[in-house]
């Protein structure tokens, strides 16, 4: 008689999926506010929509992951922080928009499903979370053997904001003349890590361990900072100032992302100048003999938010922000 063989055997365990969820369940539930009607493992989050204040309401949505950063947290066997990395860079996507976030869901998909650390995997989420009031309602975990390599997994989210109508930031007022702040960046944030890699650990031979006199930490702790949110800061500003324009500085750099928001016949012109470029980044630079212009068209260089005002309004902002310990930098203007 031949063996039987089970869903186990073929590399997926439906009981560790079950154990996951238990796991995340306390992580997920702190982070509900009254408008969550369902628990997970529902087959859909239920988010009743309490519109409020918003006289005409309309919902804006981002989804993102992770990328290649990833990659050196495997190294390290540090997973609690990757969720918080990806809740912030989608914040920070629907943010340009003025949007305040309501709930995210996720995606998790790995060869193997340890629960030990999807559950770190998602008190990063819960954090990044709670720190802007957006509910962590729902998503999925995937188990596909033999399509990760051990021990790795993918994590993507899906946002979902609201802004009224009329205060929408879509960039379509900014006119030449008008003035560019940015926000400095913690550190790479989650773009450019497929360069920075091949970089330091290929061609310079650095470890994840390895200390280098410029950081005041080693390799991989400088690359796994978590992504900075702009939310607390630039959010309540929009109640105040006629924000022209934002842009999350991503893949494509601080033109490449700036140059998304702006009317046909503007440009960008930067002042490369006026900040201190961070470190790591001239670690990377020279280490792997990159030109300026790829420098700046792979990463934000340490401006990871640009905000757009006209220039009667630049210092009003700069004081503002300035007591929020931001430490605002105008980097240049709109030709």
């Amino acid at each position: 008689m031949k063996k039987q063989i089970k869903y186990k055997h073929a590399g997926v365990d439906i009981s560790a999926g079950e154990e996951a969820v238990k796991r995340i369940q306390k992580l997920t539930r702190s982070t509900f506010t009254p408008q969550v009607l369902t628990d997970i493992g529902r087959f859909g989050g239920f988010y009743a929509l309490d519109h409020g204040a918003f006289r005409e309401p309309v919902l804006v949505s981002s989804i993102d992951g992770v990328g290649t950063k990833l990659k050196v947290a495997f190294i390290m066997g540090k997973h609690d922080t990757v969720g918080e990395d990806l809740v912030n860079h989608c914040v920070n996507d629907i943010l340009t928009g003025g949007a305040r976030p309501l709930f995210f869901l996720d995606y998790i998909a790995t060869g193997k499903l340890k629960p030990s650390i999807i559950e770190k995997i998602v008190s990063g989420m819960s954090r990044g979370c709670k720190q802007v009031h957006c509910s962590l309602i729902g998503g999925e975990m995937a188990e596909m053997p033999d399509f990760y390599a051990k021990g790795e997994y993918d994590v993507a989210g899906c946002i979902v904001g609201i802004v009224d109508k009329s205060r929408i930031v879509d960039g379509r007022s900014i006119q030449k003349g008008d003035i560019l702040i940015g926000l400095r960046s913690n550190g790479l944030h989650t773009n450019g890590y497929s360069l920075a890699r091949k970089v330091l650990f290929e061609m310079a031979g650095f470890d994840v361990n390895t200390v280098l006199d410029d950081l005041e930490l080693t390799v991989g702790e400088e690359l796994l900072k978590v992504h900075r949110c702009y939310y607390s800061s630039v959010y309540p500003l929009l109640e105040r100032i006629d924000m022209k324009g934002m842009a999350h500085i991503t893949g494509g750099g601080i033109i490449g992302n700036t140059k998304r928001i702006l009317p046909d016949g503007l440009t960008l012109q930067i002042d490369w100048g006026s900040w201190d470029i961070p470190p790591i980044f001239k670690i990377i630079q020279e280490c792997g003999r990159i030109t300026h212009a790829e420098m700046r068209k792979t990463f934000n260089l340490g401006i990871g938010y640009v905000l757009v005002v006209g220039p009667d309004q630049s210092d009003a902002l700069i004081k503002t922000l300035s007591k929020e310990e931001e430490k605002p930098i105008v980097i240049g203007k709109i030709v």
